[in-house]
């Protein structure tokens, strides 16, 4: 297989393309670059990346959760590399949790409106898996000059809080070490917080600063007096630890993630793991480089699943949806893909791969109702165009069986995890769970597209309006003036279906090199295994 040439030309593509993540992932690591790093070390702090690197456990693995957001957006107020805040999952004294830590060389680590997303992000998931979430706080609060998009709303700042006392009451851990500045309303994330540690000359705590106090009753005070480790430590009251630097305060954070006892078990069933025994690395060579070309799903998902084992439901119906049981990482999961061959039916008839017909989204309803019923994680492998359009399709109901799908997607109790292959296009993105379906996690490979469709789809849909337009108006395009206009609509609509368009936005949680899928499922359903199933699957009203 290696020898194909068109096997060689879409390993050099994807490869190019992995090449081109790890380039971008390098710069944002950098945060607020070289210079800003200097001068926050030079205060003998740790950066947020080396203060989360020595709490993790080095022996186990750790994923991190929307790197690229905020990339490419705020630059008229000088960007936010990757929100200002490095949130990761991974494990501490051997028990696996949420860890959020604020970089202070953005922007003194303020808070922009994709910030907040963030936060509320990390929240999600130490919420939905019920996993112990850590907080480094390092923060100069609300982004000032952008306060109208992250105060007042239901999923701003606020709401950071409300989760606080949310994990609170259902007994999830919460641990919060000050390590720099927590000024006026974040203030209270470490406070409503279980325990909380403050880290003496660096870090700070109050809700107005020396000189907002000043300013305001007219007090004459130092920072580290109105709110400093002393203060708070042997004053106020506020902080629980004194921690004489940064490594004392993560040595303490493992000391206390030590002694957390055991949490419920969901259930799910996991085996001893086994690898794919075919090559993962051929990913890269089976994936076409071009979205016209077809591929083989199977041939992705023997080289995802453990020794290469797929067992398919309803192999010989609804073929433009793969369904089966396999085990990733040991892990029983439940796989829905897309497949993207061109089918042939029995009755004679072509159905485009990548598109879902109404026998294939029948299958996939049944499907997921068993994996509910079996206590079995989904797994979603999305490379879809949307539903079948036309006559045909319409009187046979492809509204009513698509309803159903989406149906099964959205009371899904069983945890959902979503790897965006390729093109995850209109409804399309629905049914096989995007973000509005609530997957414990999202994430996409470098060759994905996510839309209402493709950007040649769109630029013509386009240009035809703009044509109208221009025709009611009494202009006319010629063939070169229409040709330019249709190139400048497909390219500002290619940038917004680039995946990291989507990833800067939190749309997913990460682009990852395919190789880390296996990780990130496993990963994922670790985490949910920590959350007892509480409801029942049930479909509500269908139209049958």
């Amino acid at each position: 297989m290696k020898t194909d040439l068109a096997f060689n030309k879409n390993e050099d593509h994807n490869k190019l393309q992995l090449s081109d993540l790890k380039r971008r992932l390098a710069k944002v690591h950098l945060g607020g670059g070289k210079k800003r790093i200097e001068k926050h070390k030079s205060k003998g702090k740790m950066t947020a990346r080396e203060r989360i690197a020595y709490l993790l456990d080095d022996d186990k693995d750790s994923i991190e959760i929307a790197a690229f957001a905020g990339d490419g957006m705020y630059s008229e107020h000088g960007g936010c590399p990757s929100g200002g805040v490095v949130v990761k999952v991974g494990y501490v004294s051997g028990k696996q949790c949420v860890v959020v830590a604020n970089d202070a060389t953005v922007k003194a680590g303020a808070w922009f409106p994709i910030t907040g997303k963030k936060n509320l992000r990390a929240q999600e998931i130490a919420l939905e898996n019920r996993l112990p979430i850590i907080y480094l706080v390092d923060s100069a609060g609300v982004y000032l000059p952008m306060q109208d998009e992250i105060f007042p709303d239901k999923e701003h700042f606020g709401r950071i809080f409300r989760n606080n006392a949310k994990m609170s009451s259902e007994g999830i851990t919460q641990i919060a070490a000050v390590m720099g500045s927590c000024v006026a309303g974040g203030a209270y994330l470490p406070i409503m917080s279980d325990e909380a540690l403050i880290v003496d000359k660096t870090g700070s705590i109050f809700l107005a600063g020396s000189y907002l106090v000043k300013a305001a009753i007219g007090e004459e005070i130092d920072n580290e007096t109105l709110g400093g480790a002393t203060t708070h430590c042997e004053i106020s009251g506020v902080t629980d630890y004194k921690s004489k630097d940064d490594q004392d305060a993560l040595n303490t954070i493992r000391g206390i993630m030590d002694k957390i006892g055991a949490s419920d078990s969901a259930g799910f069933d996991r085996k001893k793991a086994k690898k794919p025994a075919q090559d993962p690395e051929e990913i890269f060579g089976l994936l076409p480089h071009s979205r016209a070309e077809q591929y083989d799903m199977r041939e992705i998902i023997t080289r995802l699943v453990d020794n290469s084992e797929f067992d398919e439901y309803k192999k010989g119906y609804g073929k433009t949806l793969l369904t089966g049981y396999a085990r990733i990482d040991g892990w029983a999961v439940g796989i829905v893909a897309n497949q993207r061959k061109v089918i042939k039916t029995k009755k004679g008839e072509m159905q485009f791969g990548g598109v879902i017909y109404s026998d294939s989204a029948d299958k996939a309803t049944r499907f997921i109702a068993n994996c509910n019923q079996k206590k079995i994680p989904l797994v979603f492998l999305q490379d879809v165009t949307g539903f079948m359009v036309g006559s045909k399709s319409e009187h046979g109901g492809i509204i009513k069986d698509g309803a159903k799908m989406v149906n099964a997607v959205s009371n899904s109790v069983v945890p959902k995890f979503t790897v965006v292959v390729g093109n995850s296009y209109g409804a399309g993105n629905y049914a096989m769970c995007g973000k509005a379906y609530d997957p414990r996690l999202i994430f996409a490979w470098p060759s994905a597209e996510l839309a209402v469709m493709s950007g040649n789809s769109a630029a013509k849909v386009l240009l035809q309006i703009e044509k109208a337009s221009l025709k009611s108006r009494g202009e006319e395009l010629d063939k070169a003036g229409e040709e330019k206009l249709f190139q400048e609509i497909k390219q500002r609509y290619d940038n917004q279906v680039s995946p990291y368009y989507a990833a800067a936005r939190i749309w997913t949680d990460a682009i990852i090199n395919p190789l880390d899928t296996r990780k990130w499922i496993s990963m994922g359903i670790d985490a949910a295994n920590h959350a007892p199933i509480q409801e029942k699957f049930n479909l509500g009203v269908l139209q049958v």
